[in-house]
């Protein structure tokens, strides 16, 4: 069994920041990329940004030049910095994670539970 459990969400001022982490454990053999998602109400849930195992992040343009990606692979941990925060960025933010499990069976994409982010004065 593998799990993703986030923390670190909740309400924060417009230009505040907020740090999301995200702990992977189980029978986790592997880990491969992992990024943050998030979705607002009625809308679809949309990437934010990825780092790969060894390092290489990706983000969404929205928001390039104030949030930041990080990961601790001996932890299993993944974190997302969020800095300048504006009202749009007001979603639930979801962990995610290529994971291959101990059984050797086919790798396979783990959903933490989300985490709500508000963003409002």
């Amino acid at each position: 069994q593998v799990q993703l459990v986030e923390s670190g969400g909740g309400l924060v001022q417009p230009g505040g920041s907020l740090r999301l982490s995200c702990a992977a454990s189980g029978r986790i053999f592997s880990l491969g990329p992992m990024g943050w998602y998030r979705q607002a109400p009625g809308k679809q849930r949309d990437l934010v940004a990825v780092i790969s195992s060894g390092g290489i992040r990706n983000y969404a343009n929205s928001v390039k030049g104030r949030f930041t990606i990080s990961r601790d692979n001996a932890k299993k941990m993944v974190y997302l910095q969020m800095n300048s925060l504006k009202p749009e960025d007001t979603a639930v933010y979801f962990c995610n994670a290529f994971i291959q499990d101990t059984t050797m069976g086919r790798p396979a994409d783990y959903w933490g539970q989300g985490t709500q982010v508000t963003v409002s004065s």
